[in-house]
């Protein structure tokens, strides 16, 4: 058995490359909410455009209460002209 193809896991990549490219990004489904003392499912809201990324706020789907806040650089850079 050759090593380089047992090392193969499912869509070509090696298990190195699944661990690092699997978890790049994540999206908030449920955050504890200090209003309704539970976790809670939340709406992701835009609230800036940076040229360092997008700022993201998490709201409680209930009584819209800020429960978070995300950066999200994977955006293309802006370029600013003045």
């Amino acid at each position: 058995m050759d090593r380089q193809n047992s090392t193969k896991a499912y869509g070509g990549y090696t298990q190195q490359e699944n661990r690092t490219d699997a978890f790049k990004e994540f999206d908030a489904t449920q955050l504890y909410c200090s209003r309704c003392k539970q976790a809670v499912p939340v709406r992701k809201r835009l609230l800036l455009v940076l040229p360092e990324g997008d700022k993201y706020e998490y709201l409680c789907a209930f009584c819209l209460e800020t429960v978070g806040t995300k950066m999200d650089k994977n955006g293309a850079p802006v370029n600013i002209i003045v």
